[in-house]
């Protein structure tokens, strides 16, 4: 499995230098046909507040099939015979995840255009005790998000300031028993420093070449 891990990640970088080299030699037969070298990075300057495409995003719904639920980290992974089996109150594996992102730069000229804020919502939803029951409940179990700054960079790039939190939903909110391991959520309480980068064609790149 390591080995198989390394070579994904090999495959990955190769393919990121093959797009970046072509995405260079796009950019130098553009400067050589205009006869000046781009200026501009990120998104196209539009009106100054409320530019076209300001608020923009996505939503998905997921569902996990028995028996590969996502764990949240909430209950001890000792088997459940010790708590009551499928009567153990901690069930925090979820059946069901509906989440999304949003994107809003208002902004439309001067620097302050490259500026956006960015929302990761994910909430959590089911019942289920591994081993010993699997439902369609569609309970509460976590809300989990991430709430953010960024700020785009030439080549590609994107400065990112993220804070991400979880909050328990229901029953999750007290003590669940013997199994509860009362922790904060996947992953937790943190704020990180961020710096991305698109290749590709991925992602936002809609101000040509960068």
């Amino acid at each position: 499995m390591r080995y198989a891990q390394l070579g994904l990640m090999a495959v990955l970088l190769a393919c990121a230098a093959a797009a970046y080299g072509q995405e260079k030699q796009a950019g130098a037969a553009l400067d050589q046909k205009s006869g000046r070298f781009w200026r501009s990075y990120g998104v196209p300057e539009d009106r100054l507040f409320f530019p076209r495409h300001w608020i923009r995003g996505y939503t998905e719904f997921e569902g996990a099939a028995p028996t590969n639920e996502p764990d949240l980290g909430r209950c001890a992974q000792v088997s459940a015979s010790q708590f009551g089996g499928r009567n153990d109150p901690c069930a925090a594996y979820a059946r069901y995840m509906f989440g999304g992102y949003l994107e809003v730069q208002p902004v439309g000229r001067t620097v302050l255009r490259h500026i956006f804020i960015f929302y990761m919502p994910r909430l959590s939803f089911g019942h289920n005790v591994p081993q010993f029951s699997y439902t369609a409940s569609f309970e509460p179990i976590a809300y989990e998000r991430s709430l953010g700054l960024g700020m785009e960079l030439p080549k590609h790039f994107e400065l990112r300031l993220t804070q991400h939190q979880v909050d328990w939903l229901g029953r999750y909110r007290g003590d669940l028993g013997a199994a509860d391991l009362h922790t904060t959520g996947p992953y937790g309480l943190y704020a990180t420093i961020g710096l991305r980068w698109y290749f590709g064609g991925y992602g936002r790149v809609t101000g040509g070449p960068q």
